[in-house]
C-alpha cells in the first residue's frame, strides 16, 4: 500500500512538470538592456555571456526614445538588422520581429537617440 501511494505521487509530480513546460511554450524572456544617450552613430552593445534560443525579438522603452535598428548576430556569427524607425514612448513595445526559425542570439547592438539624456531599453526574445 505505501508503494502504491508512492509511485501515485511520483507519476502526479512528473505530470505537473511536464504541464509546466507546455504551459511556458511562449515565454517572453529579457535578452538584455542597455542605455541610449542623447546622440551618435555608434549602437549600443548588449554582450549575451551564453547564447539565448529565441525566435522573435521586440523592445521595451524604458524612457521616450527614437528606435532606428537593432543589429542581432547569432552563435554562428551570421548577422541580422532589424530596422525599426519609430519613436516609442514610455513603457511602450514594438511588434514582435519574428526569424525564420528559433535562433541562437549572442550579441544585440541597438541603434537609436534618446529625447532627453539618456534612455533605457530592454530587448526581449520570445522561448519556443
Amino acid at each position: 500500500m505505501n508503494m502504491k501511494s508512492f509511485v501515485a505521487g511520483l507519476m502526479m509530480a512528473a505530470s505537473m512538470l511536464a504541464v509546466s513546460n507546455v504551459a511556458m511554450a511562449d515565454e517572453q524572456i529579457t535578452l538584455g538592456r542597455t542605455i541610449l544617450l542623447g546622440g551618435g552613430d555608434h549602437g549600443a552593445k548588449i554582450p549575451l555571456l551564453i547564447c539565448r534560443k529565441t525566435d522573435a525579438i521586440r523592445v521595451k522603452a524604458e524612457r521616450d526614445l527614437h528606435l532606428e535598428k537593432i543589429k542581432v548576430t547569432f552563435n554562428n556569427g551570421q548577422t541580422k538588422t532589424i530596422r525599426f524607425y519609430r519613436d516609442l514612448k514610455k513603457n511602450k513595445y514594438t511588434d514582435w520581429r519574428k526569424f525564420a526559425y528559433p535562433r541562437c542570439v549572442k550579441k544585440l547592438e541597438v541603434f537609436g537617440n534618446s529625447d532627453g539624456s539618456k534612455a533605457g531599453v530592454k530587448v526581449l526574445g520570445r522561448k519556443k
